[in-house]
């Protein structure tokens, strides 16, 4: 696979290891139980003499690597109601998270019917609708929260009419498709006093504050860089459009999952389901896909503010119309409060670091995970989770053993939103929310920008302006098709 190396500095190995550890995000210990007996509150019962869902196809890899779905109770003095945007894929994943907790549907759409099998079995009494923009007029008043799980370039419109009418959300990773998007989002949910978080699920976990403690007890001196890299892309990348159409199907309104985009002939199997996210047009790539995952406990024990650069450092052939199939991208952050400037560097499509640190390590690294160089040990975190870290030497590893605890422990990723949504938390309890999401959001998707122009780009945050190279603005955002700009 041949790159182009622009950092002449950074080490490129490109064979795959196998994992460190087994990087399993619910292995390594029970959360902390919340306090939910509030006086007054109704605790819903689950699905008690209600059949379970019939077979279904097996979803596509990454839903094996999701946290396994808990039991939820619903913290509310009344049913919540919640309209569902996106039934197949992790919008399945939505609906078998929330139906334990006696949560209400009164509607649900998708652009495929056939992907509604599951919200069918499990709310048959809901309307269906293929057009959310329909739901959110017709059907407005008759649910309090949306959960959202479409393509990327949908997030900002479905997520925005959402804030306007005064629902809470939960919309999935990356937060939006663009840069301006996410600025957008976090300013609305600010705006409007809102329930709000981002679907990487991680945070929640004990993992990531391991991490964050880790940092935050100093064991590690000064962070000075920061290296995290992905198995992804599992999708298609680095391709053309192809040439000539296919017959929609029947089940799919091709306009309605087109949405903002522009328009574009249907082909069979190469945008929708899933291979969408290797389209600029469409998704974010692998960096956009799983960076709000794997470089969450970076956001997280950093709190870096805007970068002042982002630079692609390397990369595999770039398309107009698709990602890279390989990407090296570095972020430089400047010195924020105690914390000293540091750089972050994003491998996919099989990189891996191969600094100093990882030698010392001596051992394979994990196929997915992050390392954080300080000045007087290193950390090196296997998965996309944070699940399980290790200080580097061996022998500081010893001598620490487990941080002291800083953090409180989560009832759960989506738990945390319902009891913001019940108003038994304060909008601000759950942990991803806009506030925090959104600007990682931004840092994450402006790697994408540099990607595509190929040049180092300076980056005035507080204006959302790309100071050197004054046609990569056009990047931040993008056109938006008639109907669809909200």
């Amino acid at each position: 696979m041949p790159l182009t190396n622009t950092h002449p500095e950074s080490s490129l190995d490109t064979t795959a290891t196998e994992p460190v550890v087994t990087a399993d995000g619910n292995s390594r210990r029970e959360f902390l139980k919340h306090g939910l007996a509030v006086a007054g509150m109704a605790v819903v019962g689950g699905l008690a003499g209600c059949a379970s869902p019939g077979k279904r196809e097996p979803g596509p890899r990454w839903a094996s690597s999701l946290p396994a779905a808990r039991p939820l109770r619903a913290p509310r003095r009344e049913q919540l109601r919640i309209a569902f945007i996106a039934t197949g894929g992790i919008g399945g994943h939505h609906l078998e998270t929330t139906k334990e907790a006696g949560i209400l549907c009164p509607c649900y759409c998708d652009v495929d019917t056939q992907r509604m099998d599951m919200a069918r079995e499990l709310y048959p009494a809901a309307k269906a609708y293929q057009d959310y923009r329909r739901l959110f007029e017709e059907m407005g008043s008759e649910f309090d929260a949306v959960m959202i799980g479409t393509p990327d370039h949908h997030h900002y419109p479905a997520t925005m009419l959402a804030l306007q009418m005064g629902k809470h959300v939960y919309l999935q990773k990356p937060l939006t498709h663009t840069v301006w998007e996410a600025r957008q989002l976090t300013e609305a949910a600010a705006r409007y006093g809102l329930a709000t978080q981002m679907g990487n699920q991680g945070h929640a976990l004990e993992g990531w504050r391991l991490v964050y403690e880790y940092v935050h007890s100093g064991v590690l001196g000064d962070i000075v860089e920061t290296h995290t890299w992905s198995d992804r892309p599992i999708w298609p990348q680095g391709m053309g459009r192809p040439e000539g159409e296919s017959p929609v199907p029947a089940h799919v309104d091709w306009d309605l999952w087109l949405g903002p985009a522009p328009e574009r002939p249907y082909v069979e199997k190469v945008y929708h389901p899933f291979t969408w996210r290797g389209w600029w047009d469409f998704g974010t790539g692998a960096l956009g896909d799983m960076a709000c995952h794997t470089m969450d406990g970076i956001f997280w024990a950093l709190d870096p503010g805007y970068p002042t650069s982002v630079e692609p450092v390397a990369s595999s052939a770039i398309t107009e119309e698709a990602f890279p199939n390989a990407a090296v991208v570095r972020w430089d952050f400047p010195k924020r409060g105690k914390r000293k400037a540091f750089s972050a560097y994003w491998y996919d499509g099989g990189l891996r670091p191969t600094t100093p640190a990882v030698l010392e390590y001596g051992r394979r690294i994990p196929p997915t995970g992050s390392l954080f160089i300080g000045t007087d040990a290193a950390l090196v975190v296997s998965g996309d989770y944070g699940s399980s870290s290790r200080i580097i030497p061996e022998a500081r590893m010893k001598e620490v053993g487990k941080p002291p605890q800083l953090l409180e422990r989560s009832p759960g990723h989506v738990e945390e939103w319902l009891l913001a949504c019940s108003g038994l938390e304060s909008i601000d309890f759950p942990k991803s929310r806009f506030a925090y999401s959104g600007p990682m959001c931004e840092t994450v998707l402006l790697g994408n920008v540099a990607l595509r122009v190929g040049r180092r780009l300076e980056w005035d945050g507080a204006n959302l302006r790309i100071t050197n190279v004054p046609e990569a603005n056009a990047f931040l955002t993008k056109e938006y098709r008639a109907g669809w700009r909200v």
